[in-house]
């Protein structure tokens, strides 16, 4: 085991199953409910519950009540395309990785399932559903020696694969930097989707570099030339565009999302995302 990897595990586990934030309650603890029925709104009930559908039909709020499944199947799914080969504190490929085993070890802290698999242009790796700490160790070693560089990240061959081979309706971390054609209504017509957008701070908001060589990471193809105010503006916009669309893909299909830069703690986040008081 590397020190990176060993780092991440002490933290993480640490951060799940210690004392250091309190003895904290899995992030998703009661997240794994089947459907059951309807019934109007009483207050105090959980707003992300209502049925705008049934709401706007009969004119007063209705919330979907659910009955309590005995067991989750958790799977993190990471599109791990060269795109992930960057960052100014860390590579967002790290900060992939102490995400996965914050959910890992949450997941078996509640006594849930967990696997993962890595995407890029293809499939390249899916773990056997697992309730033993050695798995999360496992999962990162795997994420850590796959090489990134010249992988596309395809984003809707990707919602065809997982459909096809996530037989059993899961909690679905998928977790990407999100940036291109982005569909996952058919995954969250099976699955109940959690999107994590893993982004650095520069990539959002660059500053000028003047006259340079720089590499696209998923193609190998050298650009060399002038990166100033209107190279950066034409990115910008169309980064705000991408995600724009994205967020309104979310919103339109149901899907909680959360983003988390390369500076910032994975597990916080996703404490305040289900509702932590952190």
């Amino acid at each position: 085991m590397n020190s990176k990897i060993k780092k991440i595990l002490l933290k993480t586990k640490k951060q799940v199953f210690g004392d250091m934030l309190g003895n904290n309650p899995s992030l998703f603890q009661g997240e794994g409910f089947e459907f059951s029925e309807l019934r109007e709104y009483v207050y105090g009930d959980d707003i992300r519950k209502i049925d705008w559908k049934t709401t706007a039909k009969l004119g007063k709020p209705y919330v979907r009540i659910y009955q309590e499944e005995r067991e989750l199947n958790v799977v993190t799914a990471v599109m791990m395309g060269g795109s992930t080969y960057f960052g100014t504190v860390r590579q967002k490929s790290e900060l992939m990785s102490e995400l996965v085993a914050s959910i890992g070890f949450s997941a078996m802290k509640n006594g849930d399932l967990f696997s993962n698999l890595i995407f890029a242009d293809k499939l390249y790796d899916i773990s056997r559903p697992n309730k033993k700490f050695f798995a999360i160790e496992d999962i990162l070693n795997r994420m850590d020696s796959f090489e990134v560089l010249d992988k596309k990240s395809d984003h809707r061959l990707f919602s065809d694969v997982i459909f096809k081979r996530l037989k059993k309706k899961s909690f679905l971390f998928v977790i990407s930097d999100f940036v291109g054609d982005v569909d996952l209504t058919l995954l969250s017509k099976k699955h109940d989707i959690v999107a994590i957008i893993i982004r650095d701070k520069f990539e959002e908001n660059p500053k000028e570099l003047g006259y340079l060589r720089v590499m696209d990471m998923e193609s190998s193809q050298v650009f060399e030339g002038n990166i100033g105010y209107k190279e950066l503006e034409t990115y910008t916009k169309a980064l705000a565009e991408n995600d724009t669309k994205l967020h309104a893909h979310f919103k339109k299909n149901s899907i909680r999302f959360t983003k988390i830069y390369t500076d910032e703690d994975p597990f916080l986040k996703l404490a305040r995302l289900f509702g932590g008081r952190r």
